[in-house]
């Protein structure tokens, strides 16, 4: 696989990680009668932020390969 499928591969990780943060604040908070931003920011820190640091590790990771990619091709 070259670099740039590579970069793809990572990008799309970190989305499905940011994706599965923030439905897991929601299936957490799925009983709640009533919603408000304050209360799922705090459904957000009460879930972690593990998910949040492994998309931001995986965006890197893929922003990195797809310009190794872009460079190895010039």
């Amino acid at each position: 696989m070259n670099r740039r499928g590579t970069g793809t591969i990572f990008c799309f990780i970190a989305a499905f990680l940011y994706a599965a943060r923030n439905i897991s604040a929601a299936i957490f908070g799925a009983g709640v009668s009533s919603w408000n931003r304050e209360l799922f920011q705090a459904m957000l820190e009460y879930s972690g932020s593990t998910l949040l640091i492994l998309s931001v590790i995986a965006l890197v990771i893929g922003i990195v390969y797809l310009v190794a990619g872009e460079m190895e091709k010039q």
